[in-house]
């Protein structure tokens, strides 16, 4: 959606709250059934979004770097806050801890194991090549967590990721994986679409786990992950718990980091 595309950039610009990046929240309020409403200012995503969960980078995009890189100072103002979302997201107190004892898991087939692997490290593109930065935030009604990591990577290894990415919800759709904690857990990967005005190129996945140990009841952890090349810088956004893990909020929070980034990234090319 062109219009959303104008208002991030207009947020970027003046400091406005993310209820300018999408439409106001409260003009669908009352025609959704959900157990409670979306965070302030977020609303549905962008109509228009990607075919499939990855979009093919434009040729300037990936054949090398040929600005400045990013410096730890500038990536952590491209960051997302809790201020974007507003209550009840706070700071993060610590990782969360359904990260070791459900996230730390196996599988027979070698790419669902490495999806698996890629959610509990948080780097589908590897280790980044140079400074970056990362914010982590809890919903405290639900207690999910969501976290944001951006920074440099090469080129050739984003493209890669994101193809990759792309063809889990037909290769690893429904598979069985092992945790030492929580038993075994039957797991669906499925697409989940993002904006199309996202970055150069992207790609976005919903996971749910569920299982648990024999004696107690089954449990369901869900996990967004989502990966986008921005220029020559690159964010991964994760987004889970046991909670109500809102798609809305991945899409938004993936919209409003892409356009953060692009514009930090813009007004370090001007100062140099």
């Amino acid at each position: 959606m062109t219009r959303a595309a104008a208002r991030a950039r207009t947020l970027l610009a003046s400091g406005l709250s993310v209820t300018a990046l999408l439409i106001t929240a409260a003009c669908v309020a009352y025609d959704r059934d959900v157990p409670r409403a979306l965070p302030q200012g977020v609303s549905e995503p962008p109509a228009a979004t990607s075919a499939s969960p990855s979009a093919t980078a434009s040729p300037s995009a990936v054949t090398g770097r040929s600005s400045p890189v990013l410096n730890d100072e500038q990536l952590r103002a491209a960051l997302i806050t809790e201020g974007d979302l507003g209550p009840p997201w706070a700071a993060a107190q610590g990782p969360a801890l359904w990260r070791d004892g459900t996230l730390k898991a196996t599988a027979d087939d070698g790419d669902c194991r490495r999806l698996l692997e890629v959610l509990y490290t948080e780097e589908p593109f590897g280790v980044p090549a140079g400074p970056r930065a990362s914010v982590t935030l809890d919903d405290t009604a639900e207690g999910t967590q969501l976290r944001e990591q951006v920074g440099a990577h090469r080129p050739e290894d984003v493209e890669r990721a994101l193809t990759w990415l792309g063809t889990l919800p037909g290769e690893c759709g429904r598979f069985r994986a092992a945790t030492a904690r929580s038993g075994t857990q039957e797991v669906e990967v499925t697409e989940l679409p993002l904006p199309d005005t996202a970055g150069d190129a992207r790609a976005a996945l919903r996971v749910t786990l569920t299982g648990g140990a024999p004696d107690a009841e089954p449990a369901r952890l869900t996990v967004d992950l989502a990966a986008i090349l921005v220029g020559e810088d690159a964010i991964v956004l994760t987004n889970g718990g046991f909670g109500e893990v809102r798609a809305e909020v991945t899409q938004a929070m993936a919209q409003l980091g892409a356009d953060r980034l692009a514009e930090v990234a813009r007004e370090g090319r001007l100062r140099v």
